[in-house]
């Protein structure tokens, strides 16, 4: 029977944290995040806490990955720290909206900046998103480390062109230190504790993403030792990125226009090299969503995989490939819905809806993982720092972001929870089934 084949190595393990978090929101959300939050030690602090809580979940999923060795990630971990429904409704929420809309999304952004050089229409910019999401998808047909390998290429592209603007604007940029004072006057007093809660939620968008290699874990070569690394290493490279990023931003554009800019990165590159800014950093944005795109698209099918062995999906969507030794079905099928998605334009009502209960299960995760460490064989292999501090923290910060964004937006924020929700039957139904099925065995 066909297995799935360990070809990810700590490099190519890390190049997918790395590679997936920066996507294209570091090149968006500093507005987003400016606009609520209109002070540099503000938008600072909002970095500084994204950063950090992503580190802390990252520490989180490093030990729930060195106890649990299947692919499926969060799905296994919320499966067997509470119960098979709620790894369940991960994955319902995964494939129907959270991770299939995020492959939309992007994919359509690709599309966007790819007319900045060869203008197009709204039909052929979703051609051109789903030819993108068909490309990246057969390449993760054909074997994981084709797909690793193209993942941790464009990574190490995508960090060399940040480390370069980085350097260019700060050793030859005209920028200004005065932009760093502590912005408009009054600026802190407009502040509250949700929007500082909702700039946050921005950050965290920025970050989404960390969690996705641990859906490898049956491909990734000694998975005990390598995913644990991987996160911590790869969330502190990102996180390191994005505050200098940021900083970049500030330096060179006064905090007004931070805060009211609709092309942030392509201003910022504007003022460091004039017009022609925008066509470098349009095909910077390009490189960067495609790499994204790689990591995002093969990561995703791994907890379709798991689900379908499981008996939580149907089993063919489980099969592997005799030659390839890859979950070549559950590929096709997110590259069919994500590609749908893209056609009628449903992944912006769908994400946007229900990306933020991502928060949801992610305090789960640590939840779970408190009650996990109660069990004698919760003391074997890697145990993150800072137990139960750091844990406690991270369970109190995402249901603060949850309780707040559905207060800001209760209707949006209800239809959202009522899509996750809408998974429930159909858990049950297949329970039903397979106890019958069950049954009918034994009889027979």
């Amino acid at each position: 029977m066909p297995q799935l084949r360990r070809a990810i190595t700590l490099p190519h393990a890390t190049a997918m944290v790395v590679g997936i978090i920066i996507g294209a929101s570091i090149f968006v959300q500093p507005s987003e995040i400016a606009g609520r939050v209109p002070s540099v030690t503000g938008i600072c602090l909002v970095w500084l806490v994204s950063g950090m809580l992503t580190v802390i979940g990252a520490l989180v999923c490093a030990e729930l990955s060195a106890r649990f060795t299947r692919s499926g990630g969060v799905y296994i971990y919320l499966s067997e720290s509470f119960s098979p429904l709620a790894g369940f409704l991960w994955g319902w929420a995964m494939f129907w909206s959270m991770h299939s809309g995020i492959i939309a999304a992007i994919s359509v952004i690709f599309a966007r900046y790819a007319g900045y050089f060869s203008p197009m229409a709204d039909g052929t910019q979703k051609m051109v998103a789903i030819a993108v999401i068909l490309l990246i998808s057969a390449v993760n047909y054909f074997g994981v480390r084709q797909g690793s390998t193209l993942q941790a290429a464009f990574t190490a592209g995508k960090l060399i062109a940040i480390a370069g603007i980085i350097a260019f604007a700060f050793v030859y940029g005209s920028g200004r230190t005065v932009h760093f004072a502590a912005g408009e006057p009054g600026a802190d007093s407009g502040l509250s504790a949700s929007n500082f809660l909702l700039a946050l939620v921005a950050g965290l968008f920025a970050f989404g993403g960390w969690h996705m290699v641990t859906y490898n874990s049956e491909e990734t070569r000694d998975p005990r030792s390598v995913i644990p690394r991987a996160l911590i290493l790869g969330t502190l490279i990102v996180t390191v990125c994005y505050v200098a990023l940021n900083a970049v931003y500030m330096y060179v554009l006064p905090l007004s226009t931070v805060a009211s800019s609709t092309r942030i990165a392509a201003d910022a590159a504007d003022a460091l090299v004039g017009s022609g800014g925008g066509a470098i950093l349009s095909g910077l944005v390009m490189f960067s969503t495609f790499g994204g795109l790689s990591g995002i698209i093969l990561c995703g099918p791994r907890v379709y995989y798991a689900m379908a062995q499981d008996g939580l999906l149907f089993r063919w969507v489980g099969a592997i490939h005799p030659r390839y030794c890859t979950p070549h079905r559950a590929i096709a099928l997110q590259a069919l819905w994500s590609s749908i998605l893209v056609a009628t334009g449903s992944y912006r009502v769908l994400f946007t809806r229900v990306v933020y209960t991502e928060w949801i299960f992610f305090g789960l995760l640590a939840v779970g993982l408190m009650r996990l460490r109660r069990r004698p064989a919760a003391q074997e292999g890697y145990r993150m720092w800072g137990y139960p501090v750091t844990p406690v923290l991270f369970i109190v910060c995402s249901f603060a972001i949850v309780i707040n964004q559905i207060v800001s937006g209760p209707v949006e924020s209800m239809v959202g929870l009522s899509l996750v929700l809408a998974g429930l039957p159909i858990y049950y139904l297949q329970a039903r089934n397979r106890k019958e099925r069950s049954r009918a065995y034994v009889h027979h």
